[in-house]
């Protein structure tokens, strides 16, 4: 599975939230203004990475995703732990803990969890 680009990840967060979606309504739903011939381009990107498919609807087209959410970011977090830690999720973890952005209570639950006290 490949990495999403910043162009490619707010719309297959679309496409995650709204589960089918034809482009007009990615364009509409974009924070930023993006032409419909941008976001069709890259949807089809998306679909040549296996992250969407489609169903013709004549001429149009409505995308659904193939990789859920859950699945991608799964993924991606076992990439990261490879690529910068290691392999450690022991280092992944004790630079959360460590970390001084983490508010204390969050820090708090994590220990809970891995206590198995939630």
């Amino acid at each position: 599975m490949e990495r999403l680009t910043k162009a490619e990840e707010p719309i297959m967060k679309i496409i995650w939230d709204k589960g089918n979606v034809f482009v007009k309504e990615i364009v509409s739903d974009l924070p930023e203004v993006t032409p419909y011939n941008t976001v069709s381009s890259l949807v089809r990107i998306l679909e040549s990475k296996g992250m969407v498919g489609h169903k013709a609807f004549g001429r149009t087209h409505q995308y659904f995703p193939i990789v859920n959410r859950l699945e991608y970011r799964k993924h991606m977090l076992k990439n990261m732990i490879v690529e910068y830690f290691d392999g450690s999720y022991k280092g992944l973890l004790s630079q959360i803990l460590e970390d001084e952005d983490v508010p204390a209570e969050e820090v708090k639950e994590l220990k809970k969890i891995i206590n198995g006290e939630l």
